[in-house]
């Protein structure tokens, strides 16, 4: 649908995008599967290469792919204005949701019986990363190549905290150098049906988009200096949105590195805490880093209350790391078929996704380590980082639990968030029987 062609925003846009932000739970597939549904199948706006193709594009691109696919889908049908539209729409209710649960985390986190919930539903979600972990395995790595990749990116993160922009870097030039030695392939054929805008008008949204993504962070670091935790949360997560490709247990995996060893913002279960409200929250999971964010500005406030800090640390996280991906789409978007005529891309998209199964690997061990035993020992030999958890320490509820997700999951393939809802309860009622 071309962009000069898009309708007014009406009614039933609004409607339909209320619809796909209310139901957006389980994650970018069920995400996906949701706007398919409601955007392909039930209204027809959409056809179903035009959507393909889309998600394609979003797969290339860092952040979110799920809530990047909303506002392309918007764009298809209203321009500028529907993608804008159906972006916000898809975040807001997640943000309102981790927003409301982050207050209620800092004031009643440490009653017995919600303490008991976030204890049992923190194994749980071991064993959810894990499975993450081989989902994104079998569908991606093909070859011993890509297994490589895979590994040597566990080895660089998790040994030698090697940090993961290097990594994802290094993703990318290797794909495109391959991807040069190939046979070269007939380019895929561009649709007509697509127009491309003119030159000034990319221009603009570029600009207007920069301003509005950079420009609050130049000015908050400019006036309250580097060492501000305004400065850190602008910059941690406007790099985050750069570079974290793979979805949100790869960003996850660069916040958990950044937030908890670099910047002491919190510790790695309540990092499991932050995971477990956006998996039980409407919206893209990557917003676990709004719990991150409220966290920060809560526990190092300056000159504003506890309280006003954790709202302006979680607003400014959500604002740093959403503006780009609107910023990649409607910039990019009336140029997505041109795009298919570029195998390299494809090629590097292939490496850089390989990397990420490593990230995300080391997030899974990572997790295991720090949320099933409640002592474990950093040490430094011949230059590599080794974790060794004390076994005395071993939590036998935890791993229990963790033991029963994984076979829910793995055998039964049993919804995130039945799994999350039932760890939870068992923890608060072995809380509450003491």
């Amino acid at each position: 649908m071309p962009e000069h062609q898009f309708e007014d925003l009406d009614g039933a846009g609004l409607r339909a995008w209320t619809t796909v932000a209310a139901n957006s739970f389980g994650g970018p597939v069920a995400q996906i599967a949701v706007m398919h549904r409601e955007i392909v199948v039930k209204r027809g706006w959409v056809d179903e290469d035009s959507f393909r193709h889309g998600l394609n594009f979003c797969m290339f691109l860092p952040g979110p792919e799920a809530q990047q696919l909303a506002v392309y889908l918007g764009w298809l049908r209203n321009g500028i204005r529907g993608g804008l539209l159906a972006g916000g729409l898809f975040i807001l209710p997640g943000l309102v949701a981790i927003l409301a649960l982050s207050v209620v985390y800092v004031t009643w986190g440490s009653v017995d019986w919600v303490e008991g919930a976030f204890r049992g539903i923190g194994p749980a979600l071991v064993a959810i990363v894990a499975h993450a972990v081989w989902r994104l395995g079998r569908r991606t790595l093909h070859g011993p190549g890509a297994r490589l990749v895979a590994t040597v990116s566990f080895i660089a993160i998790f040994f030698f905290a090697v940090p993961f922009p290097a990594v994802v870097a290094v993703a990318l030039l290797l794909g495109l150098v391959s991807g040069r030695r190939r046979p070269e392939s007939q380019p895929a054929a561009s649709s007509a049906s697509t127009p491309i805008r003119p030159l000034s008008r990319t221009l603009l949204v570029v600009v207007v988009g920069l301003s509005l993504w950079l420009g609050p962070v130049v000015a908050i670091v400019s006036t309250l200096g580097r060492t501000s935790v305004w400065s850190d949360i602008s910059l941690l997560f406007s790099q985050a949105a750069v570079v974290t490709f793979g979805g949100a247990y790869s960003v996850l995996a660069y916040v958990a590195q950044q937030a908890v060893e670099v910047h002491g913002w919190l510790t790695p279960p309540e990092m499991l805490h932050g995971l477990a409200l956006a998996e039980t929250t409407p919206g893209p999971l990557i917003q676990v880093v709004q719990f991150v964010g409220f966290l920060a500005g809560y526990r190092d406030p300056g000159s504003l209350s506890p309280m006003a800090g954790g709202v302006l640390g979680s607003l400014l996280t959500v604002w740093v790391t959403f503006v780009p991906s609107f910023l990649w789409i409607l910039a990019a978007a009336p140029y997505v078929q041109r795009l298919r005529a570029y195998p390299q891309l494809s090629n590097a998209l292939a490496t850089i996704t390989a990397a990420v199964v490593g990230v995300v690997l080391n997030l899974a061990v990572w997790f295991a380590l720090f949320g099933l035993f409640a002592s474990v020992e950093t040490r430094f030999v011949a230059g590599a980082r080794l974790y060794l958890p004390d076994p005395a320490t071993l939590d036998p509820v935890g791993l229990g639990l963790a033991v029963a997700a994984a076979f829910a999951l793995f055998r039964f393939e049993r919804p995130i968030l039945q799994i999350i809802v039932a760890a939870g309860a068992i923890g608060a009622l072995l809380s509450t029987l003491g």
